[in-house]
């Protein structure tokens, strides 16, 4: 899509497209009031600014629209809406073996308990390893560190489907 065809959208088709990015209500809300958009640029530094400026409820809210890391019956059953710009985000995981994908639902668990939401990384390029390292190491923060981590990966996933979305 070009950033003509984003800006010419009725506003509900808008609000639909950025909800495959993120899924708190109002980033898409202020972010759909924002356009037009003069470039590519300025979506993305919107997004970040808006994203950053909101709750941490809105983040909570967008963090329910993923799914565990790891948990493929979750991937597909609650995320076949959006696949066509995430289908390529936990691949890490698809050659895991048994025992990482046990232990990364162990972890999960753990990381849900203690925080009160799932693990939220960006997973592009990531191996089963490389995450299940990462969520061992952040289970060590405390509740204000993980929610600032949590939203700091969220943001990098945005950005990476708005430049899907704007290819």
């Amino acid at each position: 899509m070009t950033i003509e065809t984003l800006n010419g959208l009725a506003s509900s088709e808008a609000a639909a497209q950025f909800n495959l990015c993120c899924g708190a209500t109002n980033w898409i809300k202020i972010m759909n009031q924002s356009r037009p958009f003069q470039n590519k640029n300025e979506v993305y530094q919107q997004a970040e600014s808006i994203w950053f400026s909101l709750s941490s409820e809105d983040w909570l809210e967008a963090f329910t629209h993923h799914p565990k890391i790891g948990d493929i019956d979750s991937l597909r059953k609650k995320f076949h809406n959006t696949k066509s710009i995430s289908k390529n985000e936990q691949s890490g995981v698809n050659n895991a073996t048994e025992s990482t994908l046990k232990n990364l639902a162990e972890s999960n668990q753990l990381y849900e308990d203690k925080f009160g939401f799932i693990f939220i990384v960006c997973a592009t390029g990531k191996s089963s390893d490389e995450m299940l390292a990462l969520i061992k190491m952040r289970l060590n923060n405390n509740a204000k560190i993980e929610m600032q981590n949590a939203a700091k990966e969220q943001n990098k996933i945005t950005q990476l489907r708005l430049k899907t979305l704007l290819l």
